[in-house]
């Protein structure tokens, strides 16, 4: 396994739809029901992506293994007043297959590396918060409820 970790090109889109959605299926069934993760299109991810991921956008990364997208991760810098850092971690996903791989480390130091930064994850996300907390973030008693594919989710922010 060869994992290579780089800037996210608009030619991304369908790969990195591809792992956002198996992403949900293998870390959330215990947040959403069946019926909605069965619901989650690949295709209509992918049209968003699109949209997102143009050949320069600087914030979003792919890892990719033998050429195929098996990680994203994307940041921004602050758009909000109350923000508790000048830089967030929007998401980070990688395939179940490769987690322990070194890849979702390697996203993570190419999104924000060992800046300051703040993320929100799912509440009931004990593998992601240890992978967090590992990197130094730590919950600063933000709390809120946000919906996940329609479904209300309980968030926390950590913060580094």
């Amino acid at each position: 396994m060869t994992i290579e970790v780089r800037p996210a090109v608009a030619a991304d889109a369908r790969g990195i739809a591809t792992v956002h959605v198996e992403a949900w299926r293998e870390a959330y069934p215990h947040l959403l029901s069946a019926d909605t993760l069965a619901r989650l299109s690949i295709d209509q991810r992918e049209l968003r992506w699109a949209e997102l991921i143009p050949a320069d956008r600087p914030d979003a990364w792919v890892a990719v293994d033998g050429g195929i997208v098996i990680g994203w991760a994307t940041s921004s810098r602050g758009h909000l007043a109350d923000e508790p850092r000048d830089l967030e971690l929007e998401g980070i996903y990688i395939r179940a297959s490769h987690y322990g791989s070194g890849a979702g480390q390697a996203l993570l130091d190419a999104a924000v590396g060992t800046q300051p930064a703040f993320l929100c994850v799912a509440d009931d996300n004990p593998r992601a918060i240890a992978f967090y907390e590992r990197n130094g973030f730590a919950r600063d008693g933000t709390r809120n409820t946000v919906p996940l594919a329609g479904t209300p989710v309980e968030v926390v922010r950590l913060v580094r």
